[in-house]
Parts: structure tokens; sequence; C-alpha cells
């Protein structure tokens, strides 16, 4: 790396560090449970919400009555996404005329949107009305981001509170997370997109004559996908002159704000953060990178603040960079070092004077390799999905990066509240193998951590391994899972490897090399999302109330300290060595393999 790139990486984690403790102290305050000069300035409107709503505000549940009141509340917004997909053409707001969704597509993205995980089998901009787009996914944009929010907070209060029976109110923590965290981000943001050429408008789409004519090629095929060959056995090319583009609208601005901010990453155009018309500048670039690690980022000082010691969340993060920027540096090297069939044939993959070369392939230009590595580090570390460079176009080596970071559970920063509710749950299986080194009952924050909510803990982490590794087998044990496959051998093995892991871990970004619009995918997929999102979260809402319910243990010589470096690299290296040990063989069938192959080993 040059000094420039070692310079673009450190004013990015530098903003982002400087602006963690300003927003998680905020947040803090917000969810805080005596009135403060933050939830005094909105308590009007947030009032009004409770009636409206006949929501009663001091009314505290316990953690079964949170559970169904949260996956009741997402299963109902799962159907209403359904709904509107399957019913969009006669619905207002469709200038192009867009048809129904098909039902298993619809099931798919309903699914997807409601978990965070925001998977897309279909193209934005030739699928979706701008009322679906608006009315269905972006709401789900916040009130899946919102629900992350909200467990977290609950498990919060689990350490916090002492032989208590609830742990707050659901819809108390939904609406605050919305009305005063993801609002008024997302206002922020969507107006600098905005300024910057981002598009926001409900203007049907526009044909506009090419500058210069060109010509398409297409191979033709027969009703059943198969390519037409002539008598010589060639397949029959057809050509077609093209003289126009269509440009597509429609209002982006606003779903890509909270698409970022809320960890969903769902794009309103096909190619998603490539698209000029999502990310047009450096500064669009930035801003959007910016925005997808920053409120889990945050969370990590407001879950301090909030258990009386701060320490604990720099701890957290620490745990967190300490995977994240190797990996990051990993994956900008493996995209630098260029092709390796490349360059095995002496293929010099310098691009300009302005590059220093490497693997330029899938990737935007006026981002270069620095800048879509450390997206394609920031998305999948985040649960966030979205991708500013095509990740089937990296080479084996720097896609095992983005690969990794999802199999490592979605934990380093991760999903908006879940991210850090799962690396909590790590956190519970590091202090239980600590306390197993010294014959001690193990402890965390004060509160003794004991069968069960090991147990809790155990299925929270073992869960997405089980969904990506069997999703996986059945995909590549199934014909009409091998029919996506677009690149066969290890490749196609890492795409369908990338699919599910995705998936299962609430991401939702792809190698973009599988065909996974198909029934066959729409259904596998749809169940890793829907089992890797809401039995994680419920587990971790019964740990928060059997947490609530034990009383505070004082600190003694024997309790392990959780606020140091020591903690800080034995919890790293408990989610290494559990990625690791769960998904190193999958890996050497996939990219490794493919390395391998491709270097002429």
């Amino acid at each position: 790396m040059s000094a420039n790139e070692y310079l673009q990486a450190a004013l990015f984690l530098g903003v982002l560090l400087a602006l963690v403790k300003p927003l998680g102290a905020y947040m803090a305050l917000v969810f805080s449970d005596t009135p403060n000069r933050v939830t005094r300035f909105g308590a009007g409107v947030e009032n009004l919400l409770y009636r409206l709503c006949g929501i009663r505000r001091d009314q505290d549940m316990s953690w079964q009555r949170y559970a169904l009141a949260m996956l009741m509340f997402n299963v109902l917004g799962l159907l209403f996404v359904y709904a509107i997909q399957r019913v969009q053409q006669w619905l207002p707001l469709n200038p192009q005329h867009f048809d129904a969704v098909s039902p298993d597509s619809a099931m798919n993205t309903a699914i997807s949107f409601a978990s965070n995980t925001n998977w897309q089998g279909y193209g934005g901009e030739s699928t979706m009305s701008y009322l679906t787009q608006m009315l269905a996914l972006n709401v789900q944009n916040f009130l899946s981001a919102a629900t992350g929010i909200a467990v977290l907070i609950a498990l919060i209060r689990g350490f916090t509170r002492r032989n208590a029976k609830t742990i707050g109110n659901f819809w108390v923590d939904m609406t605050r997370s919305v009305l005063y965290v993801l609002l008024p981000l997302s206002f922020v943001l969507a107006l600098a997109l905005v300024s910057q050429g981002v598009v926001q408008n409900f203007e049907p789409y526009r044909n506009v004559p090419l500058v210069e004519a060109t010509t398409a090629s297409e191979t033709q095929k027969d009703a059943e996908g198969n390519a037409l060959k002539d008598a010589a056995g060639k397949e029959i090319i057809k050509e077609t002159q093209v003289t126009e583009q269509t440009l597509p609208f429609g209002p982006a601005a606003s779903q890509i704000a909270i698409k970022q901010l809320g960890t969903n990453g769902g794009g309103f155009f096909n190619t998603n953060s490539a698209h000029p018309y999502e990310n047009p500048t450096p500064l669009s670039n930035f801003l959007e990178l910016l925005s997808i690690l920053l409120i889990p980022a945050a969370l990590c000082y407001t879950f301090g603040k909030m258990v009386g010691d701060r320490r604990q969340g720099w701890t957290l993060l620490a745990a967190m960079l300490v995977i994240f920027v190797p990996l990051v540096l990993a994956c900008t090297y493996a995209e630098q070092a260029g092709n390796p069939a490349l360059t095995a044939l002496g293929v010099d993959q310098n691009v300009s004077a302005l590059q220093a070369g490497g693997n330029m392939e899938g990737k935007e230009t006026r981002f270069g390799i620095v800048n879509s590595t450390i997206w394609a580090s920031a998305t999948t570390a985040a649960s966030n999905g979205s991708v500013n460079a095509m990740h089937d176009s990296f080479t084996p080596l720097g896609g095992l990066v983005p690969m990794w970071l999802m199999q490592l559970g979605e934990v380093i920063f991760g999903g908006v509240g879940c991210g850090l509710y799962g690396m909590l749950a790590f956190a519970i299986v590091a202090v239980f193998i600590a306390g197993l080194m010294v014959g001690r009952t193990p402890e965390y924050l004060g509160k003794k951590i004991e069968a069960f909510e090991m147990k809790m803990a155990s299925l929270v982490v073992l869960i997405p391994c089980a969904m990506v590794l069997i999703g996986t087998a059945v995909a590549v044990l199934s014909a009409s899972g091998v029919a996506g496959i677009a690149n066969p051998g290890a490749h196609g093995f890492s795409e369908i490897l990338y699919a599910f892991s995705s998936a299962s871990n609430n991401n939702g970004s792809a190698f973009a090399g599988l065909s996974a619009n198909t029934p066959f995918y729409n259904i596998l997929l749809g169940i890793a999302m829907f089992l890797a999102r809401f039995p994680l979260a419920i587990g971790m809402l019964a740990v928060a109330g059997s947490l609530a319910a034990k009383k505070t243990v004082p600190v003694s010589a024997g309790t392990l300290p959780t606020h140091t470096p020591l903690f800080a690299t034995l919890l790293a290296i408990t989610v290494v060595i559990i990625g690791a040990l769960t998904f190193l063989p999958a890996l050497a069938l996939g990219p490794v393999a493919e390395f391998l192959i491709a270097s002429g080993h």
C-alpha cells in the first residue's frame, strides 16, 4: 500500500473513532430509564405516538412478553412487505407499470428486509415500484434496524437490573430507536447525498440517445434456456444496434441513507452502491462507508456508559478492531497483488499512472482498490451487505476476507444492535472458558454466568454456523442448487458458500456470480435468513431475563477483569477460533483451492 492508501484507511478509522463517544453518549441518554434533556426534547411527539398506538410506556415486560412482541411485530411487517409486492401492479407510484413480484421472490424479499438481511435476488430498478421501495422496503429498513437496537438495550438492562422480572418495554425501545436515532441521522445523511447528486424524485424512467452508438451481442436460447447452435455446432449470436440508454430514477437518497445507517444494505438499484445514482462521488462514498459502521461502533460506548463502566465498551470495540483492521489490510494486499492467473501468464496488471496496479476487475475506477476493499470489509463486518464493487471479481484470497468476516458471526461491528449482542454472546463464552481454567463460576459485569446463559449463548453462536454449512451442503448436492452456478469448480463452490454465509448471518451481500432468483434459492435462503435472525434475538432476550433476575456479585480477588487488553485479546481469539474451526474445511474447498489452482500449484 502507498502512503496515500494508508492515509485513506487511517482517515476513515480516525473519523469513525472520533464519532464513537459523542454518538454513543447521546444514545445512552436516549435509552436511559430516567428523563433527560434528550428525551424531554422529543417528549411531545413520543407521547403522542404512544397515545395513538395505545402504548403504556411505564409498563415493563418480562423477557417472554418482550420476545413475543418483537416476533409478532416483525412477522406482521414481513406479511405486509409480501402483500405489497404481490399487488404492486394495482397500486400508485408505479410509473414503469411493473407487474407483481413472483411468490417465491416476494417471500424471500419480505423475510430479507424484515430480518435486516436485505438479500436481493431481484433488480430494484426493473422489479419494484416506487411505492414498494418506499412503503414496504424502506419502512422495514427502519423497523428491522430498530428491532436490533431494542434487543440490545433489553440485554443491557439485564446486566444492570437486580432481582428484576422485567427488561423494559419493546414498544418504547422501538419508538425511541426510530424517533431519536435513525430518523435524524437518516435525514441529515439523505440531504448530504442529494447534494452529491444521488437521485430523489418520482419521475418516470427516461430514454436518452447515446453519444456514440454501440452493438450488443446476445446468445440466442430456446424455451428451456439452452443456447441455440448452428449446423457447425457454434452458438448463434444475435447482434443488436444500441442507440439509446434508459436512465432510472426514483426516491433513492432517502432509502440509501437508512440502508447504510441501519446496516440494511439493500440497493435501490441493482448494482447497489456501485451505481452512480446511488454513490456518485468520492465524498458520497466516504459518507456512506462511514455510516455503515457508525451506529454499531457507537453502541459499544453506549453499552459501557449504560452498565456504568465505559471501559467495558471500549474493550468490546478494541476486540472488534483487533480482528477488523488486519483483515482490511489482508484484503487490500490480496487485491493489489493482482490476479494470480494473469501474473502466471506474465500480464502487466498496472492499470494507469494513478493506480499502483492490481486486480481492478469488478471495481469502479473512481474508487480504486483501497476504497473498494475497505468497503467490502466494512459491509461484511457490519451485516450491511451493500457493495461498491463486485466481490465475485475479487481475487480468491481477497474474496475470502469478506466471506470469513460474515462467517465469524457478524459480530465484528455487526448489524445495529444485533452485532453487539452477538459479541456479548461470545463474551459470555469467553468468560466461561476463563472460569473453567481456574475452576471458578464465571462472572460478567457482576452477574454469574451459569448453565442457562451458556446454553443460550452457545445456540446464538452456533445456529448461524449450522445454517451456513447445512444450506451449502443441500445446495451443492441438489441439481437446482448447482444449476445456479456461473463458474464451475472451486469458484462455483465459493459462490454458494458465500450466499449461505451472507443469508445465515443476515448480511445480504453476494458474490454476484450465482443465479439465486429461483424458487430453490429463494425458499432455502429465506429459511436461513429467518432462522438466523429471530431465534438468536429470542435467545439473547432469554439471557437478558435470566441476568436481570440475578443479584450482583461483589468483585473479589478471583473476579476476571473484563475491561483489560487481556480480555479484549481473549475475546478476539475466541471469535477467531470458533470461526476457524467451523469454516476452515469449507474455505479450503473454495477460495483457498481456487488460489492454489490459479497460482499453478
